[in-house]
């Protein structure tokens, strides 16, 4: 199954009830299922990944097939570790390639019986809920930090809480503060000092709880305001003071001429000026989400890039660098790899463009999602589009509202 994609003018007006937060949602429904919550968690998108998780959360069974939902593979892994039981989590081949060795060594530090169905450090896992006991951990801060969070929210349920102490560079800490904003809204303290987060032994409170909009989401529509030449677009629900770290967005986008405005229903961007940086230089260690956003924005843009802090993006739900340089080569750019994590451009086109790229997704939600606003300069194909409902599943319906045209072409 193939979309075609295409845009008559760059133009983008109109109000777009954006999903809510993948990121917030995820947590807060491990947080909720470990307070033993009454109260029902209110504006859950119907994305893939939230449903798969509801689905676990509330499944009778023992055993638990997630799909590409890495996120729910590693929040159940170590939330299924102490609920006693014998439990089994399997997923997509691709899940399958993830590695999830470092969580489930952490896990068997503290008690947890986890074994490995196939492959040693792969899912499937056979779990063996138990008693857990806390202590010093050291992880190294430079791997996912769902890893690191997956340990936080069941910490306080642990006997004698836990203690992480992170060791190098620390990726993504903006989901390691968001995991904490969100426990705390939940009644559990925490205290993150230099390099060790504290968490003691404490319980969960129950609290009635409103996901916000997702910025991730939001960002492809800060790229099409970048790439159009007028634009004002009302996202929905979206707080500039948010608890999620790809919001640095707005602030990046300021150099591509988008302007932000907080209302009380959420944020309106507007092009406020034809602008764009000669270079642009950027670090991802804290937003590696939205690397793919940037980059398909400055190819457009013909911004010549050097983006670091990519490190993860090789054990997401494909190999994200390979793919980032395979898609963009159909423009005509030669992506290249400098070193490990790094991306970069030199601005030129080298390389024979597709007269309609078909733009390969890879089972990755935000390939489709951040190669889409292509099409305002040109037509093109995006294969396995329904990809998207990973995450963003009503994208096309709303590039719809604002003029795209999407057509199946086959």
């Amino acid at each position: 199954m193939k979309y075609r994609l295409s845009k008559s003018d760059k133009t983008v007006n109109g109000s777009i009830d954006l999903p809510s937060s993948k990121s917030i949602a995820n947590r807060a429904l491990i947080i909720h299922a470990l307070s033993y919550s009454p109260y029902h968690l209110k504006n859950l998108s119907v994305s893939d990944d939230i449903e798969v998780m509801q689905q676990v959360l509330t499944s009778n069974t023992n055993k638990f097939d997630i799909g590409h939902a890495g996120t729910a593979m590693r929040f159940l892994t170590a939330f299924l570790s102490q609920i006693v039981g014998e439990w089994t989590i399997t997923g997509s081949d691709r899940m399958k390639q993830r590695p999830i060795h470092i969580l489930v060594d952490a896990l068997t530090e503290l008690g947890a019986k986890i074994e490995y169905v196939e492959n040693k450090g792969y899912p499937p896992l056979r779990i063996f809920g138990s008693h857990l006991k806390g202590k010093v951990l050291e992880l190294d801060g430079s791997i996912s930090s769902q890893y690191i969070s997956a340990l936080l929210m069941i910490a306080p349920v642990i006997e004698g809480g836990l203690t992480l102490r992170l060791k190098n560079k620390i990726t993504s800490r903006p989901y390691i503060e968001l995991t904490l904003k969100l426990m705390k809204q939940f009644g559990v303290r925490s205290v993150w000092k230099g390099n060790e987060i504290l968490v003691a032994e404490q319980a969960y409170q129950a609290r009635e709880f409103t996901v916000e909009a997702d910025w991730t989401g939001a960002s492809y529509w800060y790229q099409l305001a970048a790439l159009s030449d007028e634009a004002e677009i009302e996202l929905k629900n979206l707080r500039l003071m948010s608890l999620q770290g790809d919001c640095q967005i707005a602030a990046w986008l300021k150099d591509f001429g988008v302007d932000s405005q907080a209302t009380g229903d959420g944020v309106i961007i507007t092009k406020s000026a034809d602008i764009q940086p000669k270079h642009l230089q950027l670090s991802f260690i804290e937003n590696p989400d939205v690397a793919q956003t940037m980059a398909m924005l400055c190819v457009l843009k013909k911004v010549p890039f050097h983006f670091t802090g990519l490190e993860t993006l090789k054990i997401k739900e494909t190999n994200r660098i390979a793919a980032l340089q395979n898609e963009l080569a159909k423009f005509g750019a030669e992506i290249t790899e400098p070193k490990h994590g790094e991306l970069k451009w030199d601005g030129s086109f080298s390389l024979p463009k597709d007269e309609v790229p078909c733009i390969a997704t890879y089972h990755d939600h935000r390939m489709a999602l951040a190669f889409a606003p292509a099409a305002m300069f040109q037509a093109i194909d995006i294969d396995d589009p329904m990809v998207i409902s990973k995450s963003y599943p009503e994208y096309y319906e709303h590039l719809k509202q604002v003029g795209f045209e999407v057509t199946d072409r086959e």
